[in-house]
């Protein structure tokens, strides 16, 4: 099982728009330097909505190839066409990721049932671990735990990313899935708590920004160790809300940008971090030891 800190890693881009593959390889290096656990290759945060689907595969394969086997590849292949869900996860598993993470449709507000089916048919098309995305907040669209639980029963499906930050999920969801199905965090900001509670990590935005110590706070609630994990979550905490003070990834491509990793790309319909902005994200990073250059 792939567990503690994933992160979600955005795509670093020229000022045109275009992929730069060199510093998206010098990102996996750095991600494998810091202790991170796994890396998640064009999922939301790394503006899968916006790519085409070459593009979309080339970056998965571009990973995967980076990481050079020291580091799980999770690819996002998730869309709200069942079709395209299905083509994703079939070139994911071509390019060689370990794991795919499929957001639940968008947009077009499937009834649980039309979820389970979804589901079912890319789990039936692709012989890949794959793992559930809800975030409701982005997709207008949220998974229930019941649901979850008539998952978490076919072959491929292992785990789910329950981004609804809703605590008592981790109970709920844990009750009704097999004991190996895992469950993660996609809410950084209670992250902390819900590992203690016993969830299996996070796939974590903040973690692009501050891998080590979202590693060993992950770590450290995960082992049960509540005292350590609270003491490293305080740096954290306004570097948590700091990240979404404009729509994900906006903020976090910027303070990637502010430690030298990648230049000031960013896709339409999304725009670059406003001035007004700046600070609020430049102390959050200072707060976590993460001083922009």
């Amino acid at each position: 099982m792939i567990q503690g800190s994933i992160v979600a890693l955005v795509t670093p881009m020229e000022e045109n728009g275009a992929v730069d593959k060199e510093s998206l390889r010098k990102l996996v290096e750095f991600h494998i330097e810091q202790g991170t656990d796994a890396l998640v290759a064009v999922g939301t945060t790394g503006e899968s909505a916006t790519l085409d689907e070459n593009e979309h595969c080339d970056v998965i394969k571009a990973v995967v190839d980076y990481a050079a086997g020291k580091i799980p590849v999770i690819a996002g292949t998730g869309a709200n066409s069942t079709t395209e869900a299905i083509n994703l996860t079939r070139r994911a598993q071509a390019a060689g990721a370990a794991a795919c993470l499929i957001v639940t449709p968008y947009y077009n507000k499937p009834t649980q049932q039309g979820l389970f089916l979804h589901h079912k048919a890319i789990n039936d098309a692709v012989a890949i671990p794959q793992i559930l995305y809800n975030v409701p907040g982005r997709t207008a669209c949220d998974m229930l735990p019941e649901t979850v639980g008539r998952l978490s029963q076919l072959e491929h499906i292992v785990g789910i990313k329950e981004a609804t930050g809703d605590l008592t999920r981790v109970a709920q969801i844990r009750a009704l899935t097999r004991p190996e199905f895992a469950i993660y965090t996609g809410d950084d900001a209670s992250s902390r708590e819900f590992c203690l509670l016993g969830g299996n990590g996070s796939i974590t935005v903040t973690g692009n920004v501050a891998p080590r110590l979202l590693h060993d706070m992950i770590s450290a609630a995960m082992a049960g160790d509540s005292e350590t994990a609270l003491a490293l979550d305080q740096k954290l905490m306004a570097l948590h809300k700091a990240l979404f003070i404009q729509s994900n990834p906006i903020p976090v491509k910027w303070a990637v940008a502010q430690m030298g990793l990648m230049g000031r790309g960013i896709r339409l319909p999304l725009t670059w971090l406003t001035e007004d902005c700046f600070d609020t994200v430049r102390d959050a990073m200072r707060q976590a030891d993460i001083l922009p250059l």
